[in-house]
Order: structure tokens, then C-alpha cells, then sequence
């Protein structure tokens, strides 16, 4: 790779900020279209926050260390680029403690995921609601999704797409805590569904803000079908096709040139960097709106993450309170602990007066379950696996004082938490590493901001926005694409443009768009 090299020519007719997966996206479109393209990546490899690593020492065990799965990936994208990027999907849904039992979501069965909810709510009225409510979601996935690799709707033009003035009024209009509790009944149930708004968004279920609904829709849209797969050999498998691609296509791609600067007029732009600077007629930008504040030189409010990330090798999967349930299911899936809709509740309600949720509230699941292949075969064999797991409602501001004191306080608080529905403590079931330290590593929002660049570590780069544009919006390609910033040849193409968000490659996608549909 000719990653350390001075840039070939002195302009190009784009250059892309950022060579996480979205740039990549991007760099490949419009290379392929005969563009000369340019990325800039201030790491020392592509990728951003969508890659795989040996986060332990001496492990050879590839871990999909910050992003780890993928439902919003359009297979349009995956085809037009002709990536060598597979998928595996889980059968289990989602697996939920409750005392010492568990409310066991199984795809593959609805006559146990029926019984399941019958034992645990006491009858099976909250399952048939939990079917309605999915065929709902479903058939709106169906209608909405596709249009995330068109131009963007307008809003009359969307709600005429989900033809369905009910779920409208319910989804783009109300609070989703609305419709969750007028459908559901089952304090565990409602949280289940609830978590799908929380995720890296903190709000509640009646925030009249609607971020909530922002990010539930997101997450129930994906792919048509809502599912949320696995990424076979880990989520650096994906940018290292992209990688691959963007440069056979001919994009330049430099790694360990951070941008410090872009200066525009609108109609030509100058990209400055690490070590030099460079002409181009569009600039693409793989970062945060708040950073692309930053590189003009025009401050703008900073985004606040709230999540806690913990990767995990065990030597094995920890042994259940609940002894019907198999540990390789119950993991398999989504693994819910202290996400009841009243524990969410009272999580957020401490957060948001300044204090670490008493029993913070997260979700696990097994990649080597589903994909092994992220193991070397040794550690397979001796039937190693990882975990991943994800915390809610744990803002930034809990870090700003004490960054690692307050972390090592939330990591210890978290595992507790787990610990009371486990037969044995997690901590007894970590791998150590070749210098005898547990194979534990934990992200705060303010972790990813230092390390891969995320404003207030919001794994979004802002909150997410529904998708579609204003009736009266200009007709420019960028704001039919979503990707307008206030300057015609600066574009968005990461995840806070509109659509963005997650790994999809939309963001990157849509912005080529713009550039090719701009004549």
C-alpha cells in the first residue's frame, strides 16, 4: 500500500475526509465513475469505527472492537460494488432474564416463543401482540427502507409511501412510549421493544423530542426486515472489501493524514492536512457535523454518546440462573439485562441528575456463536468465545470529572448487574491474556471520541433524523440526496447525514449520488 506517499496530483475532483466504512462507500462510486478521488484518513489504517482487532494481548482472537453488527448494510450496495462481504443471520432473537426464568425469543419457532411468553407473562395475549406489532413494523420496513438508496422524500412524499396514517401518527408523530404501552402490558415486554430506541440515543420513552422514535425506526427498518446480523470474520471484513474496492477502482487512499482544515468559496475547496494540502472541486466528509464545524472554522454544538461498550473472551459461556435454558441460545441472540421499561426508566431518570445508573441497564451477544471464524482455530477448539456488550443511558457527562475512576465504577456496576442473572460470576469465566490480565476492555463515550474521533462519543455523530426532507426544501442533489451542508460543494457522507447512521454505507452512497447527479 502507498498509504505514507505524498499525494499524486495537486487537485482532484474529490477528496473524502475520513476512510471509515462510508468513505470507502463513497471513494468506490466515484472511482469507479472515472472520478479522480482522494481519502484522507488521520489513522494509521481505514476503517474508522468499523473494524476487527487483537484487543488482547497475545490472543488471537479478532474482535469487532467498536461497531459489531449489521442490519442497515442495503444489499444494493453490497452488489453495485461487488463486495466479497457475507452475512450470517440468528435464529435467536433475543433472551430476557426474569427471576429465574427468562422470556427466550427463538425466530426459528414461534411455538416456543409463544410458550415462552406464556410463562413468563402469564398468558399468551402479550405474544399475539407482540406478532401484530412486528407484521406492522415489518410491512413499514418494507415500504421505507428501499427509499434510503433513492433520493431522499419529502415528508408528504414518505408518509404516502408508509400508507398508513396509524403507524404515521404513531412513529413520526407521538412519543413512542405511547404506542409501546397502549400494545403491550408486560413490564419486560415493553422494555424488549423499547431497547430499540435507546440504543447510542439518550432519551426515554416519552421524550417529546422523539429521538427515541428516530432511532427505534432505525433500528426496526433494516435491510426491509429489521434483522440485525452477524458479519461473518468481523466487522473489518467489510472495510477491508471497501478498502480493496475503492482502490482498484483508483481512489488514492492515505492513512495517518489527519485534516486540519477546509477552506471553500462554494465552488472550489482546499483540504488541508498533516503534511500538506490539496485543490478539489468537492469535499466529502466522512466525520461529524460538529467536526466539519471545526475544519471551517465555525463552531457548532457538540453531540453527547451514552453508551459503554465491554469486550469480552471467555473461556467459556457463563452458566444460567435459568436452567431451562440453553447458555448457547440464550447468548445467541440479544441478551437483555435490567431492560425492563421501568428499570430503562429509572437508569435514565439517574442519568440524566448526574449520577451512574445503581444497576445500568445493557445488552450482550456472541459473535463466535453464530461466526468462529473470528477465533483461531486453537481457541475454537478449546471452545473460547466472545462477548460483546453494550450499556445504555451512560452520557459523557458521567466521565468529564473522574474519565476512568467513573468508568471503572460503571464496568463494575454493569458486571454486577450481569452476575445477578448468571449461576456464576462473569468474571470467573474470562480468558486472561499473555500477560495474565482478563480479557476485558471497556469504551466510555469519551473513549471513542479520543480514539476514533466521535464527537462526545455519539456513535450516530448526532442524533438520528427520520428520512425524509422538508415540502419546501431547496431541489439542489445534495438536499435531494440528504447529504446538503451549508456549502454546495461541501457534502455530508457519513453517518450524521440524513439516512446515516450505524453500518450502512448510505451516508457514502448518497453522497456519490449527489456528486455524480451534480452536473
Amino acid at each position: 500500500m502507498n498509504d505514507s506517499s505524498s499525494p499524486v496530483r495537486g487537485r482532484y475532483d474529490v477528496v473524502i475526509v475520513g476512510g471509515g466504512h462510508n468513505g470507502l462507500v463513497a471513494a468506490g462510486y466515484l472511482a469507479r465513475a472515472g472520478r479522480s478521488v482522494l481519502v484522507l484518513e488521520r489513522q494509521a489504517h481505514t476503517g474508522g469505527a468499523a473494524v476487527s482487532e487483537r484487543v488482547f494481548a497475545g490472543v488471537d482472537a479478532r474482535l469487532s472492537r467498536f461497531s459489531y453488527l449489521v442490519s442497515l448494510l442495503p444489499a444494493k450496495i453490497v452488489r453495485d460494488l461487488g463486495l466479497r462481504f457475507e452475512t450470517r443471520k440468528r435464529r435467536i432473537s433475543s433472551y430476557t432474564p426474569v427471576g429465574d426464568g427468562g422470556l427466550l425469543v427463538d425466530g426459528g419457532s414461534a411455538a416456543a416463543t409463544r410458550a415462552s411468553f406464556a410463562r413468563v407473562t402469564g398468558s399468551e395475549r402479550e405474544f399475539d401482540a407482540w406478532q401484530r406489532f412486528y407484521a406492522e413494523t415489518g410491512e413499514l420496513a418494507r415500504r421505507v427502507f428501499p427509499t434510503f438508496t433513492e433520493q431522499l422524500p419529502t415528508r408528504t412524499e414518505l408518509r404516502g409511501i408508509v400508507a398508513d396514517d396509524a403507524m404515521w401518527e404513531a412513529l413520526f408523530e407521538r412519543p413512542l412510549g405511547e404506542l409501546v404501552e397502549r400494545t403491550f402490558t408486560d413490564d419486560t415486554v415493553r422494555g424488549v421493544v423499547l431497547t430499540d430506541a435507546l440504543i447510542g440515543t439518550f432519551s426515554h420513552a416519552h421524550d417529546r423530542s422523539l429521538a427515541q422514535n428516530r432511532c427505534f425506526l432505525y433500528h426496526v427498518i433494516g435491510g426491509g426486515t429489521g434483522d440485525w446480523d452477524v458479519p461473518v470474520g468481523g466487522m473489518g471484513a467489510l472495510t477491508d472489501a471497501l478498502d480493496t474496492v475503492a482502490r482498484t477502482a483508483g481512489a488514492e487512499i492515505l492513512t495517518g493524514r489527519a485534516v486540519t482544515g477546509i477552506d471553500t468559496d462554494g465552488r472550489t475547496a482546499e483540504v488541508r492536512f498533516d503534511g500538506g494540502a490539496v485543490g478539489a472541486d468537492r469535499v466529502l466528509v466522512n466525520a461529524a457535523p460538529y467536526e466539519l464545524g471545526r475544519l471551517l472554522g465555525e463552531p457548532r454544538a457538540k453531540p453527547e454518546g451514552a453508551q459503554l461498550k465491554i469486550n469480552m473472551l471467555l473461556l467459556r459461556l457463563p452458566t444460567l440462573r435459568d436452567a431451562a435454558v440453553d447458555p448457547r441460545d440464550a447468548f445467541a441472540g440479544t441478551f437483555h439485562v435490567g431492560e425492563a421499561a421501568t428499570q430503562l426508566e429509572r437508569a435514565h431518570r439517574e442519568a440524566a441528575a448526574g449520577r451512574l445508573p445503581a444497576e445500568p441497564p445493557s445488552e450482550i451477544y456472541c459473535h463466535t456463536l453464530t461466526d468462529p471464524s473470528i477465533l483461531s482455530p486453537d481457541l475454537a477448539a478449546q471452545g473460547m468465545h466472545t462477548l460483546t456488550l453494550f450499556g445504555l443511558h451512560t452520557p459523557a457527562r458521567l466521565f468529564d470529572k473522574d474519565p476512568e475512576g467513573a468508568k471503572s465504577e460503571l464496568v463494575d456496576a454493569t458486571l454486577a448487574r450481569l452476575d445477578s442473572v448468571l449461576a456464576e460470576p462473569i468474571r470467573d469465566c474470562l480468558a486472561l491474556d499473555a500477560d495474565g490480565r482478563p480479557c476485558l476492555e471497556a469504551k466510555s463515550p469519551l473513549d471513542l471520541e479520543h480514539e476514533i474521533g466521535m464527537p462526545g462519543g455519539h456513535i450516530f455523530h448526532g442524533d438520528l433524523e427520520f428520512p425524509y426532507r422538508a415540502d419546501d426544501s431547496d431541489d439542489s442533489p445534495a438536499t435531494r440526496w440528504g447529504v446538503a451542508t451549508e456549502y454546495r460543494n461541501i457534502h455530508l457522507c457519513g453517518a450524521g447525514a440524513v439516512r446515516g447512521g450505524g453500518v450502512s454505507g448510505i451516508g457514502g452512497h448518497n453522497a456519490a449520488m449527489a456528486v455524480l447527479d451534480d452536473r
